[in-house]
């Protein structure tokens, strides 16, 4: 495989891509994940892999009508049940205006994805150090 090849260290698994060939000595330091869109399937899947992602958690900022399909109220349910936990990772709409809430919930981290590509004009912007200090603003409010 691609994974094996270039000695990757993970492998991000969803609907599409659900499986990939988990055979020989390189898997065992490879972390694998998976794509998750609803609170049963993080339960139905979580154990499977090293973590999953949650989403959408909040509205997207990247995906036009992509909107939040929980509830804080779900979501702290779904952490006293055990559904969400160090294991979730937290994806859609993370910016530094509600990462704090990500850790709050309980998950295990966010993935920011719009939230970091809105800070960056690709076709005029040639120095990543604001995203790089945008990053780093976003990792001290988590921290």
């Amino acid at each position: 495989t691609l994974a094996a090849k270039y000695r990757l260290k993970g492998v991000h698994l969803n609907s599409r891509n659900p499986e990939a060939n988990f055979k020989g000595e390189y898997w065992s330091h490879c972390s694998i994940s998976r794509s998750c869109h609803s609170l049963e399937e993080v339960k139905e899947k979580k154990n499977n892999f090293d973590y999953v992602f949650l989403s959408p958690v909040f509205d997207s900022i990247s995906k036009q009508g992509y909107a939040a399909e929980y509830t804080p109220e779900q979501i702290r349910q779904a952490a006293k049940d055990g559904i969400i936990d160090k294991r979730v990772i937290a994806l859609g709409g993370i910016d530094e205006d509600n990462i704090l809430q990500v850790k709050d919930y309980g998950f295990g981290g966010a993935a920011i994805l719009g939230g970091l590509w809105n800070k960056f004009d690709l076709d005029h912007d040639y120095n990543y150090q604001n995203l790089i200090e945008h990053f780093r603003k976003l990792k001290r409010l988590a921290d």
